[in-house]
């Protein structure tokens, strides 16, 4: 349990980080500004839907050996989550974002939960690996 708490936490931190530094890509949220509240609340998101893709890596011996699947994971949410997105106007990119061909989809949003998703993985699992050791620093 303590491993999906680490995740999580972690997540936020990374995506809070991502979504401030890929917020310029972007022309608007719901046709408005996209100000900090906005963005804190998508990492928060984003580490929800993290912490929920990686908890059955965390209770399956299998899946654990082979984390590397969160990537694709992650990478299947974040498509299908950025093709409703721009489907509805919930936002729209400008034309500094890079869009991958043939799934229409911006470049940094696509590879987002994946790659943060992973690296949340084994961050809270080398974390968790310490505090199973009695190592604090």
């Amino acid at each position: 349990m303590i491993k999906l708490v680490w995740i999580f936490v972690i997540a936020f931190g990374l995506n809070a980080l991502w979504e401030n530094f890929h917020s310029g890509l972007y022309v608007h949220y719901r046709g408005g500004e996209i100000t900090e509240f906005i963005l804190l609340r998508a990492a928060v998101v984003d580490a929800v839907m993290i912490t929920l893709i990686a908890t059955p890596f965390i209770f399956w011996p299998a899946l654990n050996r082979r984390s590397w699947l969160i990537i694709i994971a992650g990478l299947i949410v974040a498509i299908a989550l950025e093709r409703f997105a721009l489907s509805t106007g919930r936002w729209a990119y400008n034309d500094l974002m890079p869009i991958i061909p043939l799934l229409a989809t911006g470049l940094t949003p696509t590879i987002q939960l994946g790659l943060l998703g992973f690296l949340s993985f084994k961050l809270a699992n080398k974390l968790s690996g310490y505090q199973k050791a009695g190592i604090t620093s």
